[in-house]
Parts: C-alpha cells; sequence; structure tokens
C-alpha cells in the first residue's frame, strides 16, 4: 500500500491503518516498506533467498523476533541498515555540464526552471501529486525523446557531428530545453514485461544465448552433423521441439476460463528435440544449460568473458536464483526493470579491462545515454535496494546520466543532485522546494523530503552508535 507515496504519506497511511485496527479489524499487509514493518504487531517473513530458494517462514512474531532471526534479511537489514552516503558524492560545480529545463508549466507545474547534470545521479522527489512525473517523463523525457528522434539530430550522430541547435520539434509543456545536445539517446527504463512469450528469457534478452549456441555449435558431435548454432535456438530452425514450437509448454483454450499452460508432452518441457539434444557442452545438454540458475552458470561460463561478464551483471543485481531460460511472463516488474539495467551495463564494459569509470566526465554525445527510472524501487526489497543503488551508481561513473523519480529514502540520500518539488501536491504543488545535494533540501525549512531525510540519516548513525550531525 505504499508504492508511491512520500515518507509525510506513508505515515498518514499508516495512522490511517493503525485506526482501523484500534476499531476492532484485523489488516493484513504485504509490505516491504521499513517503517510498516516497525510499526506493525506481528511480522512473517519469508525466505531465506527469493525464487527457488524462498518459500520458508524465516521469523515470525515482533520486530525483536525478527532482528534474531539469523536467516532473515530483512532482519540483518534492520541490524546493518546502509550508511549514506555509500561512496563520495559526486560534486556538482556551477560550470558542470547540465541540461536546463526553463519555464516548465505543464499541468500544476509553475513556470519552474531546473538542472539535470550530466554523468551524475539525479533524484526527483516530493510528496505525492507535486508534479514528479509530470517534470521527469512528460516534460524532460518526453521532449529529448522528440529532439533526439528528428532526422537532423539522428544524422549528425552518425556521422560523428555535433547534434543541431535548432530542431523542427515543438517544446511541450516547458519554455526552453538547453544543452540536450550532449546527450544521443534517452531511455526510459521501467517494469514492464521484457516479453509476452514463453521464449522470450533472461538469457535472450540480455544477449549472450547467441554465444552459448556457438559454443554448442562448435562441439564436435554438432560439426560431424553438420549443424551451426541455429539448430540450437528454440525460436526457429529444426532444433526446437515441433509440437510447442520451442516454448517448452502447451497453452489449453479454457471457454469463460483464463487459458491454462501444461509442459510440453513430447519434449517434456525441454524446448528441444531429441536430435538436438544428444550433443553436449562440458557434459551439459543445450537445455540442461537453460535450466542453470544465474548462480550457477557464473562458474559453468567463467572461460568465456562474454557469457559470463552479463550473467555476473545479473548476480550483482540480485537475480542469481533465476534460470537462463526462465519465462519472460513469470517475472515480475522489479526483475524485469533489473534485467533491463543489466542490458544496459554490459554495454558499458565491451571488453574485459575496458574502463567503467570516468571520473566523473560526461561521455561524448554519441555514446551518452539519459536513463529515466520511476519510482524504481516499488516492488524492492531493502536488500534488493542496496543491489539497485550501486547499478545507478554504475551507470553514472561510466559517464551517463540518471534521472530517477523516488520516494525512497536511501535513493535520496545517494543522489548527486536532488530536485525537491512541492511543497504539497496538486494545486499546492508544482514549485521547486529545494534542488542542489541533499544537503540543500535538509536545511530548507519548507521542504518535507529535507525534514524526513534529517531524521531518516540522524536515526541510521544512531543505529551504528555514530554521533548525530544535522545541518543547521
Amino acid at each position: 500500500p505504499t508504492i508511491g507515496l512520500h515518507p509525510r504519506d506513508n505515515r498518514l497511511l499508516l495512522d490511517t491503518l493503525e485506526a482501523l485496527r484500534d476499531r476492532g479489524n484485523t489488516l493484513l499487509v504485504v509490505e516491504h516498506d521499513e517503517d510498516t514493518i516497525r510499526r506493525a504487531d506481528h511480522v512473517i517473513d519469508l525466505g531465506p533467498g527469493a525464487g527457488v530458494r524462498g518459500g520458508r517462514v524465516v521469523a515470525e512474531g515482533d520486530i525483536a523476533a525478527l532482528l534474531a532471526a539469523p536467516e532473515s534479511a530483512t532482519g540483518a537489514c534492520f541490524r546493518h541498515p546502509l550508511q549514506h552516503p555509500m561512496r563520495p558524492r559526486r560534486v556538482v560545480p556551477d560550470t558542470h555540464p547540465a541540461i536546463r529545463v526553463e519555464g516548465a508549466s505543464l499541468h500544476n507545474l509553475k513556470d519552474i526552471t531546473v538542472r539535470i547534470p550530466l554523468a551524475r545521479l539525479t533524484v526527483v522527489t516530493g510528496v505525492s501529486g507535486s508534479g514528479k512525473s509530470s517534470l521527469a517523463r512528460d516534460v524532460i523525457h518526453a521532449n529529448l525523446r522528440a529532439r533526439l528522434g528528428d532526422p537532423e539530430s539522428t544524422r549528425a550522430r552518425r556521422r560523428g557531428q555535433a547534434q543541431p541547435d535548432e530542431v523542427n520539434q515543438v517544446l511541450v509543456g516547458c519554455r526552453e530545453l538547453a544543452g540536450w545536445q550532449q546527450v544521443g539517446r534517452v531511455l526510459e527504463v521501467d517494469q514492464t514485461p521484457i516479453g509476452k512469450t514463453p521464449r522470450s528469457c533472461p538469457a535472450t534478452y540480455v544477449g549472450f544465448w547467441d554465444a552459448i549456441r556457438k559454443l554448442f555449435a562448435d562441439t564436435f558431435d554438432a560439426r560431424t552433423r553438420g549443424w551451426n548454432a541455429s539448430r540450437f535456438s528454440f525460436n526457429t530452425g529444426a532444433g526446437r521441439c515441433p509440437v510447442c514450437d520451442g516454448a517448452g509448454q502447451t497453452t489449453v483454450e479454457m471457454n469463460f476460463l483464463p487459458d491454462v499452460k501444461t509442459p510440453c508432452e513430447a519434449c517434456g518441457g525441454a524446448r528441444f528435440n531429441p536430435e538436438t539434444l544428444t550433443v553436449r557442452w562440458r557434459d551439459k545438454t543445450v537445455a540442461e544449460v537453460l535450466a542453470l540458475p544465474v548462480d550457477e552458470a557464473v562458474g559453468f561460463f567463467a572461460a568465456h568473458p562474454a557469457i559470463a561478464h552479463p550473467l555476473q551483471l545479473l548476480q550483482d543485481v540480485g537475480l542469481g536464483y533465476l534460470t537462463l531460460g526462465q519465462p519472460s511472463p513469470t517475472l515480475s516488474g522489479g526483475e524485469a526493470q533489473r534485467i533491463k539495467l543489466v542490458t544496459e551495463l554490459a554495454k558499458v564494459r565491451k571488453r574485459a579491462g575496458d574502463p567503467t569509470d570516468t571520473g566523473g566526465v560526461p561521455l561524448a554525445a554519441d555514446k551518452h545515454t539519459l536513463y529515466v527510472l520511476d519510482e524504481p524501487t516499488v516492488g524492492l526489497h531493502m536488500a534488493d535496494v542496496d543491489k539497485l543503488i550501486h547499478v545507478l551508481h554504475r551507470l553514472s561513473d561510466a559517464g551517463h546520466t540518471v534521472l530517477v523519480i523516488e520516494h525512497d529514502l536511501d535513493i535520496m540520500a545517494e543522489a548527486d543532485w536532488l530536485i525537491d518539488l512541492g511543497p504539497e501536491g496538486g494545486d499546492g504543488g508544482g514549485q521547486v522546494v529545494a534542488e542542489g545535494p541533499p544537503e540543500v533540501a535538509m536545511a530548507t525549512p519548507g521542504s518535507h523530503t529535507g525534514w524526513h531525510l534529517v531524521e531518516f540519516l540522524a536515526a541510521r548513525r544512531t543505529a551504528l552508535g555514530r554521533p548525530e550531525t544535522i545541518p543547521a
């Protein structure tokens, strides 16, 4: 229930839930939010991991029972909370390259002007309804997408030339957008599915499945049969199961009810025909490789960097429990979003040994991407938020620009640049309450975000027995 809520609104919600309880009602809440868990009368913590590693009750009772449970990832996050900043904050001097939005007035935005510093992590925050999505998605993302998609801009990037100062695109929702020529691509990384059919999976989406197919094609058995990599594709070719067409499952249509999917009776879910499964690489068939969890596959393909690197990235973002062939429709929104981030991270380092940190210097326009993420922490456990923060920092370190709409205090505390909108929602919002490093919002009396950040960081320091240092 706390999805999309600012910490101020979150507390109002929790007060309402407690009022319902006090009237004799029973409330069952599924939640990752720390405040909600701390205010619960009874907590049931499932785990210890995700996917096949979960499904057990690792702690049940009050907060003390949660903290005492050795297997509880939630208890571990409470015992050892993140300390901010997790890394030195990247400074943003006045002369730093930036995209400047002037006169943003879409929806409830009140003719505001903001900067988006390049090669930095920028967080747009504020109470619910303050205009965050209007600014980040409807003004910045929409206008950048239109300008970068203009034929003149596209031709200039392909030729390695500077993008034109003016393009034949009308600005929407703002008076001026300056500095957009310094970016070559804008991408919204959302939680929509990475594919709608069972044939789509992490291995095909991230892009390392082609390299695995080539390994099987290079085996002695495959070469003697005259097979190439296409034989080991479950999307096309003669190697896939002819009954399910490589989906591994068949669909039974039900009248007036949702369709039922059952494992293919011919291949048993293996996706391939019996002849293809006679070929083995390191004693595993291609179907057995698809069934490998990412954590096992990292070691299995350690000698092949083109495969091991993206697998390591999947492990880094907390998706080590997924199998390589996990059907896309079975992935949650948060899992799909992290797979998309891994796909982008894999582009940062093309070869082993390539630098992954530009020292805070933005990449050239033809290589520079501005990533827009709308509340990426939705549905994420506190331990996964930690991993997400590291991913966002890695993208910024590589010289890209990251723009995040977020209510999560851990993400706000890690921002290089914080834009706090408000002071309230609806007609009472749409203004810039604070802009700059998080300390600026913390020192602004009218900022709800700043007040909650001060309280949040003080509590984190107290948890480790450190003295509180609160801005004046």
